[in-house]
């Protein structure tokens, strides 16, 4: 049995017993990687899939728990490699995060380019997806770490850490009636307007729809967008009113639109950095969670990861509004300083 094998055999359950794509998954050819299926079965003297034909039919019982430990194993070569990594101070490697396209358009980009000048040969691969692919991709090993919200609890299966708090705006065409109300709307007047908003809000559980739920009322969902900037699109297009976060506002660009707070009426949302339980992180992960979490102590998030230690005080969580006039304030800061030191270069 080797890592090898193990990691082939994940890769096949991961890609849905497709064996041609966990082949391009692992970089290998696809009569590679059933050669090495091939050779693990003997070796174990089971079935770890049921067949149809030539093709993987079913993960059978054997096959569940063995790829349930394969899983842990891997995690824990691919912790001592980054013990031994760290210990060499290494500079270079890959950073996986999962996470929503909102977090991936708009709150994540300052701290990545921060990392890319820090440790220029870090390469940073996203995987944008839906709310309930991030953890999934979390849970598999597939990403290093994901980046997601929710309205209420942590998120469970991994170690949370809150990166800030942000709430929901309502966001109209600046002829539309709710545009000149001069003051925030009720739930009432929203649920007489045909939403556009994330495709979360399709679900039952989700908070918009709970919302709604509690004032006696139900959301009119026109239609639904995993991008931020296609909800805007449909919003400019006349399908109704969007309702989206704040981060997905940009100045410049929504000029066109009128941006109505909705604090009072929708619950405040929490953007998590989930971790895998008993991860060893690599340097540079940790510069970037400084970066996009400033408000976390790096020697606290170590100690909870190794020892599970919750520091005694926890760290206030910011608004997403403070940590974008503090970007301002160090950007124009900045600036100053440049204009100063090119004046005098200059004098």
């Amino acid at each position: 049995m080797t890592l090898t094998q193990l990691r082939y055999l994940v890769a096949i359950a991961d890609c849905r017993l497709n064996i041609t794509a966990a082949a391009e998954h692992v970089h290998a050819t696809q009569p590679g990687v059933s050669k090495q299926l091939k050779q693990l079965e003997d070796e174990l003297g089971l079935q770890l899939f049921s067949r149809k034909g030539k093709s993987l039919d079913a993960i059978t019982d054997a096959g569940v728990q063995v790829i349930e430990r394969a899983r842990v194993i891997l995690a824990e070569a691919l912790n001592i490699r980054s013990i031994a990594a760290n210990l060499r101070n290494e500079a270079h490697g890959e950073l996986r995060i999962a996470t929503t396209h909102t977090q991936a358009r708009f709150a994540l980009p300052a701290s990545i380019a921060a990392l890319n000048r820090r440790y220029p040969q870090v390469s940073v691969h996203l995987q944008p997806c839906g709310d309930a692919e991030v953890l999934d991709l979390l849970e598999g090993g597939r990403v290093d770490l994901a980046v997601i919200s929710t309205s209420g609890a942590a998120p469970a299966g991994g170690i949370a850490l809150p990166a800030y708090r942000w709430s929901r705006v309502v966001l109209v065409p600046k002829s539309h009636p709710l545009a000149t109300l001069g003051r925030e709307p009720t739930l009432e007047e929203l649920a007489a307007q045909p939403l556009v908003s994330y495709d979360s809000s399709k679900r039952p559980e989700s908070s918009l729809r709970r919302a709604f739920a509690t004032a006696g009322l139900v959301p009119q969902i026109a239609m639904t967008a995993a991008d931020a900037d296609l909800i805007k699109t449909y919003v400019r297009a006349g399908m109704g009113i969007g309702v989206l976060a704040e981060m997905a506002l940009q100045p410049g660009e929504d000029a066109d639109l009128r941006v109505i707070q909705a604090d009072a009426l929708l619950p405040l949302c929490t953007t998590w950095i989930v971790l895998r339980k008993d991860s060893v992180l690599r340097d540079y992960t940790l510069e970037w969670i400084a970066q996009f979490a400033p408000h976390l102590d790096r020697n606290d998030v170590r100690r909870l990861l190794t020892l599970g230690i919750v520091p005694e005080t926890p760290p206030r969580v910011p608004h997403w509004r403070e940590r974008e006039g503090a970007t301002a304030k160090r950007a124009a800061a900045a600036t100053s300083l440049t204009a100063v030191r090119g004046g005098r270069t200059r004098a």
